[in-house]
């Protein structure tokens, strides 16, 4: 390497987000939520590793995901001492957990419908002056949490940060993020550096912004770094990025994977619900990468939190090009639902929270968010929302995860929007159970039938079918199936053509077929002509 020379951050380097050692989704983020999932799911999985460490690594050679850990006998001892240090180093974390436990079994005591003032003064300790005490119009009791409150508290622990990387071209596939802390290894480099550092920042963003060998240097020094990855090997004085000729100034709708749409309009970029992967020579022909995507993006719209829409490990790393954030309002301060706009704006984000119905306009558009119903497992989560963008005389509607459970709605909604010009329909009819997600913040055991018959479902093929007729669109995407092998590390799905969700989906092409409508199975990058 000489001196005088620019480099980027390679290609195929993937980066991890990491709170307290595991991978930083939505819900790690508020601290109320990272507590509960810390103490109820982290340190669970963690002490039966220790104690059965054998099971553990028998089931990890079978499955993708699941209650086990995805570590090597030789290293009991290093999630043995990641248990001792989290119950030692972050025991006010832990007590808050345990007193929203306490809270919900006080207040399922107050059954007389009468005020609810006094308990003000049995709340436990850890929550005193983070929480709302309400009752609904049945009254039964409630609590709302004070957010922003919790964001400014000690709970919110920036020294449980750090990021992990790792190269694509160096290991056989991305291990699976979820269900395993990690644990520093030869083929990754941890860095102690929280998510807002200006070091982190500047790393992040030499993809397209390169940097001396002097400066790099100066990023990793005093940095406490562990795993057998040198930090000089993620870099690379090849220029990866496409180049801006590429990039149309007229419209061009491009599917980026999974549940992402990138809309280039008149040199405006909109980009809708990111997962970006990292450059794997094996898929390339799946994916759009971080070096494919335009130099500026306008507008990223999130359609909810789970972690496929909602990716911090994305979002991080397009910080640096990003205008704003538009996401959907939260009920604020409900335990199921935190709000999406203050974690990001934790990240240092510009966000901006819509309404339904709420419009963003840009030079040769505008942005709506839709209402979005379903796929939560009938929690009270209203940070859901479809996105409508009207570009160049296009109207093009993303829907994600969007169920159709009431025509009624989308009837409604055609009186106002009218007749569309592409309707993307997510149809992961069969979604995780409904503890996948929400287990944690439950304080009292769910019952067997409650996860399966509230699991967090897409449309099937005659809620989705309800929708082209309501709309009459000229052309339909079926999409965000989870089925491009480079999002295995997170999505843990392989399909046959037996399982529903491609079952599903066939027989949506049909219906549209028969309708003389063009449907398209969405899988792996690819431009989309409307």
């Amino acid at each position: 390497m000489t001196i005088g020379k620019l480099f980027y951050l390679k290609r195929e380097v993937y980066f991890e987000p990491l709170i307290n050692h595991w991978y930083a989704w939505p819900y790690l983020l508020p601290p109320a939520q990272a507590a509960r999932y810390i103490s109820s799911t982290h340190l669970k999985l963690m002490d039966s590793f220790v104690k059965n460490s054998k099971l553990h690594v028998i089931a990890s050679k079978q499955l993708a995901g699941g209650d086990f850990l995805n570590c090597s006998e030789d290293q009991v001892a290093a999630v043995s001492q990641l248990i001792e240090s989290t119950e030692h180093n972050h025991k006010d974390i832990l007590e808050l957990a345990n007193a929203i436990s306490e809270l919900d079994d006080m207040l399922r005591e107050h059954s007389s419908g009468e005020s609810i003032e006094p308990l003000y003064e049995l709340i436990p300790a850890p929550l005193k002056g983070y929480v709302e005490l309400l009752l609904d119009l049945e009254h039964r009791p409630t609590y709302r949490l004070l957010e922003a409150l919790l964001y400014r508290s000690q709970y919110n622990k920036e020294a449980l940060q750090s990021v992990n990387f790792g190269l694509s071209t160096k290991v056989d596939e991305r291990p699976f993020v979820l269900n395993t802390p990690r644990i520093a290894d030869n083929n990754h480099l941890h860095l102690s550096l929280p998510f807002n550092s200006p070091k982190l920042k500047k790393l992040l963003a030499s993809r397209d912004n390169p940097l001396t060998m002097d400066q790099i240097e100066d990023i990793f020094d005093g940095v406490i770094q562990e795993g057998g990855v040198n930090f000089k090997d993620l870099f690379t004085c090849e220029d990866q990025r496409a180049s801006n000729e590429d990039q149309a100034e007229s419209f061009n709708l491009k599917y980026t994977g999974h549940a992402g749409f990138l809309i280039s309009d008149a040199g405006k970029n909109i980009l809708i619900d990111p997962v970006i992967p990292t450059y794997d020579p094996k898929y390339k022909c799946y994916m759009t990468d971080f070096c494919q995507l335009p130099e500026h993006i306008d507008f990223v719209c999130l359609t909810h939190s789970h972690l496929d829409h909602t990716n911090i490990e994305t979002l991080l790393q397009l910080r640096h090009k990003v205008g704003q954030v538009l996401v959907p309002k939260s009920n604020s301060g409900l335990l199921v639902d935190p709000s999406i706009k203050l974690m990001l704006e934790q990240l240092d984000f510009n966000v901006r929270e819509l309404e339904d119905l709420d419009q963003v306009p840009f030079s040769t558009g505008c942005i709506t968010a839709v209402p979005f119903l379903g796929e939560h497992g009938d929690l009270n989560v209203r940070s859901k929302c479809a996105w409508l963008v009207d570009v160049s005389k296009r109207k093009l509607f993303f829907g994600a995860d969007s169920s159709c459970l009431d025509k009624n709605m989308y009837s409604r909604l055609h009186q106002i929007i009218g007749n569309l010009d592409l309707l993307a329909i997510g149809m992961e009819c069969v979604g995780a159970p409904y503890t996948w997600l929400y287990g944690a913040l439950h304080t009292k055991k769910i019952g067997k039938s409650i996860k399966e018959s509230r699991r967090l479902n897409g449309a099937d093929s005659r809620q989705a079918i309800n929708m082209v007729d309501i709309f009459n669109p000229k052309k339909v995407c079926i999409y965000a199936l989870g089925a491009e092998p480079c999002y295995r590390y997170f999505m843990g799905i392989e399909y046959d053509e037996n399982s529903k969700q491609i079952v599903e989906s066939n027989i949506m092409a049909e219906l549209c077929a028969k309708r003389q409508i063009p449907a398209k199975i969405l899988i792996g990058s690819q431009d989309v002509y409307v």
